[in-house]
């Protein structure tokens, strides 16, 4: 789930969630009904010492949630400094001038929370690598000219929060793991498409991971989530990184749906979406994914979109735009 729960500076989260925010409440009234084993969020801010994040999970706790006894979280690339101007406005030292949009560094990062241990040592960490690295690279250019500089391009890296992969060990010798990331809006830019090639190619990442171009990926029992912050049919974005990763053998689309309305019929398509941003803007989209390994056994899927007449719907809309995503797994 993109959580939502970013704040303007520093500190801010850790402080809305000592003093029972409503937004951080009703987000935790979620976590308590979705009851995940493993919980992979987007949109929560970064401190050094996981502070705010211990402070969530103690929230959820409190309120009669999951009692998560273990905390993955690393620096994002989101408001890390690069000296540069990399957006090509004329501008030094905004949130789009950073590795990753942030007007602090760790705004808006990413975390797993989870009942089952990580085997740290078994972490990759692909957050530094730069964009320009990446075999087939779509960089953007303006007039012929790598847009905004050859500058930009040679130290700017290719997420805009993360990516990760962290085994979860669900038993012993056994790990299950996770694929992790939260790629940048394809929009706010101009013609150059600069979010939008950026996008593509975080999504595209994936795919060349598990063709072994950036070392030894899992080849069973493995899930990729995240925020691809585009949809394959709908909105704005360049539609083939998704749909290719959708299409992929590798992995497949247990299709999560939010329940029907007593009230109204929705069309499948509609039902997939994971995001309830305004009409007058990008509408109802499927951005977030949970995509498991074809060797998995999916239980079952869902979204978490009660219909607007259930008693739990407020909490779900007062959380934040996104809804919760979740996938159900046997591993014997």
């Amino acid at each position: 789930m993109n959580a939502a729960l970013e704040r303007n500076g520093p500190g801010l989260l850790l402080r809305d969630i000592l003093r029972d925010d409503p937004q951080v409440t009703a987000f935790a009234a979620v976590v308590r009904r979705v009851n995940p084993d493993i919980l992979v969020l987007q949109g929560v801010d970064y401190d050094h010492g996981q502070v705010a994040l211990t402070a969530l999970r103690d929230r959820i706790a409190d309120l009669g949630g999951p009692r998560f006894a273990y905390l993955f979280a690393r620096r994002p690339n989101t408001g890390m400094t690069t000296g540069l101007d990399m957006d090509g406005d004329g501008y030094l030292g905004r949130a789009r001038d950073k590795q990753g949009y942030g007007w602090f560094a760790g705004q808006g990062g990413m975390a797993i929370l989870s009942r089952y241990p990580f085997d740290i040592d078994g972490v990759q960490d692909f957050t530094a690598l730069k964009w320009k690295d990446i075999p087939g690279a779509h960089l953007p250019k303006s007039k012929g000219a790598p847009f905004p500089s050859t500058a930009a391009q040679t130290v700017q890296r290719l997420s805009s929060v993360a990516h990760w992969v962290v085994p979860v060990v669900v038993s012993k010798n056994r790990s299950l793991h996770i694929l992790t990331f939260h790629a940048t809006p394809p929009v706010f830019d101009g013609p150059e498409d600069r979010n939008g090639r950026r996008n593509h190619d975080e999504i595209r990442f994936w795919q060349l991971y598990l063709d072994g171009k950036f070392g030894q990926p899992p080849r069973s029992e493995f899930v990729l989530v995240g925020n691809a912050n585009v949809d394959p049919t709908d909105g704005e974005g360049r539609k083939e990184g998704i749909q290719n990763l959708l299409a992929d053998p590798r992995l497949q689309d247990p299709k999560p749906k939010r329940p029907v309305s007593r009230n109204a019929n929705r069309f499948d398509a509609e039902r997939l979406d994971t995001v309830a941003w305004p009409d007058d803007g990008p509408g109802h989209l499927r951005v977030q994914y949970i995509l498991p390994s074809i060797d998995l056994d999916v239980q079952g899927a869902g979204v978490h979109w009660p219909p607007s007449d259930a008693p739990e719907a407020a909490d779900a809309r007062a959380a934040g735009p996104h809804r919760m995503v979740w996938v159900d797994l046997a591993m014997p």
